[in-house]
């Protein structure tokens, strides 16, 4: 049986690292050694696997197949190590997070502080990207996003609405023309997204409001805010950061409020891990609580 495991890990190290390098950096071995288990285990099937292509070894029909067994074996391994390790409520060992950066500066690092406290022995880690995470090459162990992926093979969890306004610095909005209606936003420096690097429909809020110039722009909501806090011009900014920052002030509050919800996305196969389930319902419960207590400070 543990030989079988062991193909298992090696064919799915590779199938979601896309190559010989990425799969032994992170089952620890040399290179050489998976690609000859992966020929051994093609040559045992009498299968191909995997394609040899400019984007590095891509699954074959038959390895696509096999890649949906294997995360189902995968889920169940770890699913019984869950219970053979676990003698109590405490959850302990290593979850990886991704999360876009506004909710990853701003809401995760005290929920997840809280949750380390009464948990010890876990160990969480917070990747924030803004971009959409690739749970089937285990980029992360789940993911929050802002939009709901449609994939079958993940299971999607609203955790709460989040509102968002336009905000300027007030030593910004006493130096320029006052604004009290969305057509006199053109008169003034709007700072958003890169148009061409919005990685989601839900995040292009400046579209929405008819403005097509972005004096100052950012992949990153986290230096936009900071713009913001610089007098650099107005923005769009989540009101659960609105306290991290003094001195700034809603900008046409009473017509424009925007509403969007983050979602926690985690891979099917992982609904079996009663140590997952349990990380997800701490996590769902703290995010949704510090986005109420916090937009409550506004």
């Amino acid at each position: 049986m543990q030989q079988h495991w062991d193909d298992v890990r090696v064919f799915l190290a590779v199938a979601r690292a896309a190559s010989l390098s990425g799969a032994g950096k992170h089952l620890r071995i040399d290179p050489a050694t998976v690609g000859r288990r992966i020929a051994r285990l093609e040559l045992e099937i009498a299968t191909a696997l995997f394609v040899k292509s400019p984007q590095g070894y891509v699954l074959t029909n038959a390895g696509q197949r096999l890649m949906e067994r294997a995360e189902t074996v995968e889920a169940a391994m770890q699913a019984a190590s869950d219970v053979l390790n676990t003698t109590s409520e405490e959850l302990s060992g290593q979850i990886r997070l991704g999360a876009p950066d506004g909710c990853a500066n701003y809401l995760l690092p005290q929920v997840c502080a809280a949750i380390c406290a009464d948990h010890p022995d876990l160990d969480i880690q917070i990747v924030a990207l803004p971009r959409v995470f690739n749970l089937s090459k285990r980029e992360a162990d789940m993911a929050i996003g802002v939009s709901a992926p449609t994939a079958n093979r993940l299971h999607v969890q609203k955790l709460t609405d989040y509102k968002l306004h336009l905000m300027a610095a007030r030593p910004y909005l006493r130096a320029h023309p006052p604004i009290q209606t969305v057509r006199d936003l053109q008169d003034h420096r709007v700072i958003g997204y890169i148009p061409d690097m919005i990685f989601d429909t839900e995040l292009d809020y400046l579209n929405d409001l008819g403005i097509k110039r972005v004096a100052l722009a950012s992949n990153s909501v986290s230096v936009q805010f900071n713009m913001v806090r610089q007098g650099g011009g107005i923005g769009v900014v989540h009101d659960f950061a609105m306290p991290s920052a003094r001195g700034l002030r809603k900008v046409l509050a009473d017509q424009i409020s925007l509403t969007r919800s983050f979602y926690l996305i985690r891979h099917k196969t992982d609904l079996q891990s009663a140590r997952m389930k349990r990380f997800a319902s701490l996590l769902a419960q703290g995010v949704a609580e510090e986005v109420s207590r916090l937009e409550g400070l506004t």
